[in-house]
């Protein structure tokens, strides 16, 4: 059974920075991509950024392009988000997804797995 479970989120204030984690477990996750995604309230589920496991490429939405960073580590089957210079805009509960080798799928609907989520709050 496949198990995603998210830490690090918070709150801080406009500029700062926050360090989600996913644990990841369950299954190898060699063919995976990692995803994360944030949903505001009243809003869409949103893609953020998503990693191949396998080879580390990455991509991101452009709203959070040169400030945000995903990256894994295969040791603690662990995928990480580093959010910096964080606006008002980036409040949302963050998203830990996986889906088994999609590497186009920026829909929610393409992601098979899911974390429960943390609350990430940026304050001006």
């Amino acid at each position: 059974q496949v198990q995603l479970v998210e830490s690090g989120g918070g709150s801080v204030q406009t500029g700062g920075s926050l360090r989600l984690s996913c644990a990841a477990s369950g299954r190898s996750f060699s063919n995976y991509v990692m995803g994360w995604f944030r949903q505001a309230p009243g809003k869409e589920r949103e893609f953020v950024a998503r990693i191949i496991w396998s080879g580390g490429s990455t991509y991101y939405a452009d709203s959070v392009k040169g400030r945000f960073t995903i990256s894994r580590d295969n040791a603690k089957n662990t995928v990480y988000l580093q959010m910096n210079s964080l606006k008002p805009e980036d409040t949302a509960v963050y998203y830990c997804a996986s889906n088994r080798g999609r590497v186009l799928a920026l829909r929610p609907q393409m992601y098979d797995y899911w974390g429960q989520g943390t609350q990430v709050t940026v304050s001006s």
